[in-house]
């Protein structure tokens, strides 16, 4: 975020950047002590319907223009190794292309915008923000927006986009815009003592100490990738059914667990039962806005926070969910600890390149998916091509409302050429097993639920084999045993909750794919066991 100015200007207006911000990654000083920009934060919309495209174009201008750090210029001073700035720079123009009369093809217009999303920022020269307006056809419209992550984080993203959206509304209707006039950031940031930091810090040190700074993670790993491949990456998703979602938070609405604590203890359960390890450091980002003072201030006021969740060798559902909770509100209570200080007290070995204390990243996905822009006109973010990736692995939570109900969503970012796609989408598929889990054992302990996941080696071309593998998973499922071989599941006591479960089960003690509606044309034990006589799948 841009400082409070606790240090007086230099005669030529510029005045002191925090050194957090360097150490934190915003900044890297190469081995030539030169400051190198190492994030950026594009964003890219399209809106279908009618656009006025000069009104649009003047509507980013204005926004651009209105906010002092979108104005802002940098400058390293070697010597004393910090940053300064200063916020009087003109802003960036936004540009306006017509890809129609250019005549310019899908791909050309993908590469436009590949590249300016990617293209690096001379921060000391530029403003610290670009913007295209693409017109693609009478009904097709790109917005493309770059902001460096040092002035700016995803709050900062919605109130720009929100900007642009009010300015353009009053544009095309005639009217002045009602718009407040934004505070410099520079007044809004709270200014604590050294003294403050240290106290704060060695409490967070000491609740960490212990806990290792690294994950294992069930995914091989691609050697010798090279450093800028490392950072390209994808996303996988699982969506969680409606039942399954609603048993899943109520029964964290009981621990009083939000969204993000749920995506925690997933990801904390499901790394114990396909790992060695118990105890994780979790990062997460922390939107910095506790002040409402900076409820309308484009600004770098995310933090990077880290919690600590221990999954225990008698821990049930209900105990995991309570110790990600009271870990999650300790961490929120420290949220303005800096991170870099607690890293080089707990891991001061670690290269400044990567993130510090935790490789992996669990964030509630709160982001808006379309851009009302006026009235027939609405957009839709586009994800990035090519996206890139800091963590070895970031976990995305989201609720999301969907025809059939609302869906608990799980999606991933991973480093594409680091880790392969299948054993991503694996660990994906056993983070949708935990979450049937919770729903349907919530009492049982968690790791114990492990051990059922990998059925001992079966024979399974044996039929009294396959059968009996078949009995012990419905007695599993149904927690009962009483199961007959004849009798249809929902008969025995199973409904679509379970059948989700049952699936599951099936196919992972069986190696074979089993989808739910095999299972409903095989409704009983002996029919089940039939299926899954065919050849593997895995």
């Amino acid at each position: 975020m841009l400082p409070a100015e606790t240090h007086a200007p230099s005669p030529d207006g510029y005045t002191w950047y925090p050194a957090t911000r360097v150490q934190q990654g915003i900044w890297v000083l190469d081995r030539d002590q030169v400051l190198r920009p190492t994030q950026l934060v594009p964003t890219v919309v399209e809106f279908a319907g009618r656009v006025d495209h000069p009104a649009l174009t003047a509507a980013v201008g204005h926004a651009l223009r209105r906010h002092p750090s979108l104005r802002a210029r940098f400058r390293l001073d070697v010597k004393r190794r910090r940053v300064e700035y200063h916020t009087d720079g003109p802003p960036a123009e936004p540009v306006l292309l017509d890809a129609e009369v250019e005549g310019w093809t899908e791909d050309q217009v993908d590469d436009r915008v590949r590249s300016l999303c990617t293209a690096p920022f001379d921060l000391a020269r530029d403003a610290p923000a670009r913007a295209e307006v693409i017109r693609l056809s009478a009904e097709r419209t790109l917005l493309v927006l770059n902001v460096h992550h040092i002035i700016f984080d995803g709050v900062s993203r919605g109130m720009l986009l929100e900007d642009v959206c009010a300015l353009y509304r009053a544009a095309v209707a005639g009217v002045a815009p009602e718009l407040s006039s934004p505070p410099h950031p520079a007044s809004v940031v709270a200014d604590r003592t050294p003294e403050v930091i240290a106290e704060q810090v060695a409490e967070v040190v000491d609740r960490l100490r212990g806990a290792p700074t690294g994950i294992h993670l069930p995914l091989a790993r691609t050697p010798d990738v090279g450093p800028e491949e490392s950072l390209l990456g994808a996303s996988a998703q699982v969506s969680i059914d409606p039942e399954t979602t609603a048993r899943v938070m109520a029964v964290a609405a009981r621990e009083g667990c939000t969204p993000f604590m749920v995506g925690v203890a997933l990801l904390a359960a499901t790394l114990a039962r396909t790992g060695p390890q118990r105890d994780f450091l979790i990062a997460f980002a922390w939107p910095g806005r506790d002040d409402p003072a900076t409820a309308e201030v484009i600004g770098m006021f995310m933090t990077t926070v880290v919690l600590r969740a221990a999954v225990g060798p008698e821990d049930t559902w209900h105990d995991l969910l309570a110790g990600v909770r009271l870990g999650g509100m300790e961490a929120f209570v420290d949220s303005d600890v800096p991170l870099d200080a607690v890293s080089a007290a707990l891991n001061p070995d670690r290269n400044a390149l990567w993130p510090p204390l935790s490789p992996v990243l669990v964030n509630l996905d709160e982001a808006p998916r379309t851009v009302e822009l006026a009235a027939g006109a609405t957009g839709r973010l586009r994800p990035l091509d090519p996206m890139f990736i800091k963590y070895d692995l970031a976990l995305f939570v989201r609720l999301e409302d969907a025809p059939d109900g609302r869906r608990l969503a799980l999606s991933l970012d991973y480093p594409v050429h680091v880790f392969d796609t299948g054993d991503v989408h694996r660990f994906l598929d056993a983070l949708r097993r935990s979450a049937a889990d919770l729903a349907t054992f919530p009492e049982r302990i968690v790791l114990e639920e492990s051990t059922t996941l990998t059925a001992p080696a079966v024979d399974l071309d044996d039929p009294a084999a396959r059968l009996e593998l078949v009995r012990s998973i419905w007695r599993e499922v149904l927690d009962t045993d009483d199961v007959a071989d004849d009798v249809s599941f929902f008969e025995s006591g199973g409904d679509s909750l379970l059948l989700v479960l049952l699936v599951e089960r099936l196919g992972q003690a069986s190696g074979r794919e089993v989808r739910t509606m095999d299972l409903f044309r095989s409704p009983t034990v002996s029919a089940q066991a039939g299926l899954i006589a065919g050849e593997a799948t895995r």
